[in-house]
């Protein structure tokens, strides 16, 4: 499909268009080698995150459990109305090129500033998920530091209801560590991760999933026990989440900084059938950083 803006009118009179730099021939020429610089930046953006994507499947690949039992703490419903809010705005920015086109200035306007409204809405609920997880500690690196939804309180009622304190086969079912010895059974064939559970000072989130044996998970030896550990290395998680998505939000930063700025030019009458390039442009940058949240959805939060 041919994109060639409109010849303009004073071209017909042999004058310079206001809007054609001095190295092209024609406004039509500057256009489309614009959109083809433009397609070549787009397509580094790609090869960046998709090094990311392959990273994330590596680690994937070689610790399952760690994903299965980490991305239970991310907000589906947060992460869903982030995806539904940008995917009505790359259709608004569409809508802002084709007013553009069109001489529309005043729909142009709106159109663009419900995309800028949409933007600071997903950037709000963002903020709103990584205070979670930085106020629950689950970070990255070394920074990971897991706390009780109480936020570590010796007091939490949760901590003593955890699965870590059922009853397993060397205790039978109604007995405690300090009853375990009337039924012939020692106290020390407690599983280790029981006192764990008691000390209020440990941090501790809910038990995982049992992933595959021999990858990642504590070395114990009874398979009930799995299920009272968490896999270790789970920061390995975290560290892509916060890696990808916080790439990912400095590009839908960046995106309402071109959004307000073409705005602002919209609002002045700077565009119209004859001259729309930023417009079309910044679009297309908008609807890159769309795509790139489409795929990062499912798989941090939906996969498992």
């Amino acid at each position: 499909m041919n994109h060639a803006h409109a010849a303009h009118p004073r071209d017909l009179h042999g004058e310079h268009p206001p809007h054609l730099a001095h190295h092209y021939a024609t406004p039509a020429q500057q256009f489309e080698s614009g959109k083809l610089g433009m397609w070549v930046f787009l397509a580094t953006e790609i090869l960046m995150f998709g090094g990311l994507f392959c990273a994330y499947a590596v680690y994937r690949s070689n610790h399952p459990e760690i994903f299965a039992y980490a991305h239970r703490y991310l907000d589906r419903t947060l992460g869903g109305v982030n995806t539904l809010i940008l995917i009505c705005s790359s259709f608004t920015m569409a809508l802002a090129v084709r007013n553009a086109q069109l001489d529309r200035r005043r729909a142009t306007v709106v159109c663009l500033a419900l995309t800028l409204l949409g933007g600071l809405g997903f950037l709000g609920i963002k903020y709103v998920e990584y205070r979670s997880k930085w106020e629950h500690g689950l970070l990255w690196g070394r920074s990971y530091a897991p706390k009780d939804h109480d936020h570590g309180s010796a007091a939490s009622a949760g901590r003593t209801a955890t699965p870590s304190a059922a009853p397993t086969p060397a205790q039978p079912a109604g007995a405690t560590d300090a009853g375990a010895a009337t039924v012939g059974q020692p106290a020390a064939a407690a599983p280790a991760t029981a006192s764990a559970v008691a000390d209020p000072d440990t941090p501790r989130i809910a038990p995982s999933a049992i992933g595959p044996p021999g990858l990642a998970l504590d070395p114990v030896g009874a398979h009930e026990e799995h299920a009272a550990r968490e896999p270790r290395n789970v920061h390995l998680f975290f560290s892509c989440y916060f890696l990808m998505t916080g790439l990912h939000g400095l590009h839908v930063i960046v995106g309402l900084g071109l959004i307000g700025w073409i705005m602002a030019r919209a609002a002045g009458g700077a565009f119209s059938s004859a001259y729309y390039t930023p417009v079309d442009f910044v679009g297309l940058y908008w609807h890159l950083v769309d795509l790139i949240w489409i795929f990062l959805f499912p798989l941090l939060y939906l996969i498992h």
